[in-house]
């Protein structure tokens, strides 16, 4: 399988001093690529495992969400390269600094802090505010082979799909870890398609510390790195799988996930069974994008929260 993660390196800091940027220091890297910055101002991201069609896209989905106004800040692309096969993208550097870094890893007590499941209902709330666009429907999200969207005129008929699709990749590994895995997939699967059409919003796909910027009072000043699993989507679905993933390695990261799913059903007005049916879709959809043999933490991670649903 690919690795999608771009790392640093002295050629990427030459090539960006012979643009100009003499300054330029590595700041963070993950799936989507590795990101420098240049100067107080701009940063560079070197991209990897996307194609230059799916970027342009990108580029619009930022376009469209600059167009409502938010309480934070959003990732605009100002320049884009390509370098050796590669793209680079000269973006406005965000303001603030994230919850966390690295892998996400929840607070080490029992309960969320209230400074963040304040910014949390924040940055959902936001979100739903901005409408899905054709440029969202077109996106593909991270480890499937074609846009979400194609197809289908309703979101939870395009997960479906998706699901069905991740189950034929490496479903026999995940058979072997998953207690009934094919019944919960049909479960799933018929559980989608039976629910209603909602307004479709932005959906992020992975909101997790790093990816949201706070400034010292907590308050929630920009959400960075969209592209993993953003799409257009019911807003549901992002409450779900921020709940899910927000602390997934912590030592109460279960107690958490009830904890924050709880608070968004009763404050967003979301379902409790829509929510735990999106934490089990996205389990399901995303079990491989890591390894092809189960051998990352993420894969566990599904594994558990499979296990942990209905049998």
């Amino acid at each position: 399988m690919v690795d999608y993660r771009q790392r640093h390196t002295a050629d990427w800091l030459r090539y960006l001093a012979r643009r100009g940027y003499d300054a330029a220091r590595p700041l963070a890297a993950g799936v989507e690529g590795a990101v420098y910055r240049l100067d107080e101002g701009t940063i560079a991201k070197v991209w990897s495992g996307r194609p230059p069609a799916d970027l342009d896209l990108t580029r619009q989905v930022y376009a469209d969400i600059a167009r409502h106004p938010l309480p934070f800040a959003t990732p605009d692309i100002v320049k884009v390269e390509e370098h050796e096969g590669v793209l680079v993208t000269y973006e406005r550097a965000l303001p603030g600094s994230p919850f966390g870094q690295d892998s996400p890893v929840g607070p080490e007590g029992r309960e969320v802090p209230r400074e963040e499941t304040g910014a949390l209902l924040t940055v959902l709330s936001g979100l739903a505010t901005v409408p899905g666009t054709e440029a969202m429907r077109q996106l593909t999200v991270q480890g499937d082979d074609r846009p979400l969207w194609r197809g289908h005129t309703r979101f939870p008929d395009a997960l479906a799909g998706l699901v069905e699709r991740a189950a034929r990749r490496h479903g026999s590994l995940l058979d072997a870890h998953v207690t009934n895995l094919s019944a919960k997939v049909v479960r799933a699967v018929q559980s989608l398609r039976a629910l209603p059409d909602t307004p479709v919003t932005v959906i992020h796909g992975d909101l997790v510390p790093p990816n949201m910027h706070v400034d010292d009072s907590g308050r929630p000043v920009a959400i960075l790195d969209f592209g993993f699993f953003t799409t257009a989507g019911d807003p549901a679905f992002e409450a779900a799988v921020t709940a899910a993933i927000w602390d997934m390695y912590g030592p109460h990261a279960e107690e958490h996930t009830a904890a924050l799913t709880r608070l968004f059903a009763t404050e967003l007005h979301y379902d409790p069974d829509t929510l735990a049916l999106y934490q089990t879709v996205y389990a399901l959809a995303t079990y491989d994008l890591f390894s092809p043999d189960g051998s990352d933490g993420h894969f566990r991670w599904c594994a558990a929260l499979l296990n942990r649903g209905p049998g």
